[in-house]
């Protein structure tokens, strides 16, 4: 069996009037993330985890900030495009690994649900799949709550 590791990163500022969005599930809270697309830290993290696994290079490569057709996109597009890319390549992810990085708003609450999307997306069992939460203890960015940012690696697979 030959098995890859992929790792991503993403954070976005928060601010009032945007939608949060993480994981692809909508939670309300009074601010969003900030960013060309839906700011969505959850799937930016995922997709870049999956390029990198499968050395595509990047979200920014593929989805460049400056070309105005991914202004406000859902970022289940980046993911599902970069699965499917994989796919034709004949790679599979096998498990995901998620952690949020967010002073507020709380996510237990919501980790489920961002853990169930996140395996429909992937067409994985939730078995496969972990979703964690940290605040930042109220240091830096994240822990004023001026972000949020979220790490996530991935195994896969050769189909």
């Amino acid at each position: 069996m030959t098995v890859r590791v992929g790792s991503g990163h993403d954070t976005h500022r928060l601010a009032e009037n945007r939608p949060l969005i993480l994981g692809g599930v909508e939670i309300s809270h009074t601010k969003g993330l900030v960013g060309h697309s839906d700011a969505d830290a959850v799937l930016h993290a995922v997709t870049d985890a999956l390029l990198g696994a499968a050395a595509l290079g990047d979200i920014g490569d593929a989805y460049p900030d400056t070309d105005p057709k991914w202004k406000d996109a859902d970022s289940r597009l980046f993911l599902r495009e970069a699965l499917a890319n994989l796919n034709q390549m004949g790679w599979k992810p096998v498990n995901l690994d998620v952690t949020i990085f967010a002073q507020e708003p709380k996510l237990g609450p919501v980790k489920t649900a961002i853990k169930n999307n996140l395996a429909n997306l992937l067409g994985l069992g939730t078995d496969c799949v972990n979703v964690k939460a940290k605040t930042g203890e109220k240091v830096g960015h994240i822990g004023r709550s001026e972000a949020i940012g979220c790490h996530a690696v991935v195994l896969i697979e050769k189909a």
